[in-house]
């Protein structure tokens, strides 16, 4: 038996409604506020939360030297498609060279990054 169940995966970032704002155009669903804290809501899948960070340091990736300290997958039909479209929100790229992959990797506005896959 479980001891917990996923309540949503947080993200720290420097601007809390930018990031959710990011997120909400990318999966749909709608930014609420409360305070510092950003819900990401009417979203299948498990829910995305943001926090301000004082100090915020973006993860780096690839390095074996620093973590990246997570990343997100998120499922697409296209990935050219869905790569225009995430960058044109503001994602970067971190690694999309191979074309011929099932996924390609960006970061966020914040730098988090994440993994468009056709899988």
């Amino acid at each position: 038996m479980a001891v917990a169940k996923l309540g949503s995966v947080v993200l720290d970032c420097p601007d809390p409604v930018a990031l959710a704002g990011f997120y909400a155009a990318l999966l749909g669903g709608k930014a609420e506020q409360q305070e510092d804290w950003v819900d990401l809501t009417g979203v299948t899948g498990a829910p995305l939360a943001f926090q301000a960070a004082p100090g915020f340091v973006a993860p780096r990736w690839p390095r074996p030297d620093a973590s990246q300290q997570f990343h997100l997958d998120l499922t697409v039909e296209d990935l050219d498609a869905a790569e225009k479209e995430v960058l044109a929100l503001g994602a970067t790229v971190l690694d999309a060279e191979d074309r011929q992959r099932t996924f390609r990797v960006y970061a966020d506005p914040a730098g988090h990054p994440f993994c468009l896959c056709a899988c």
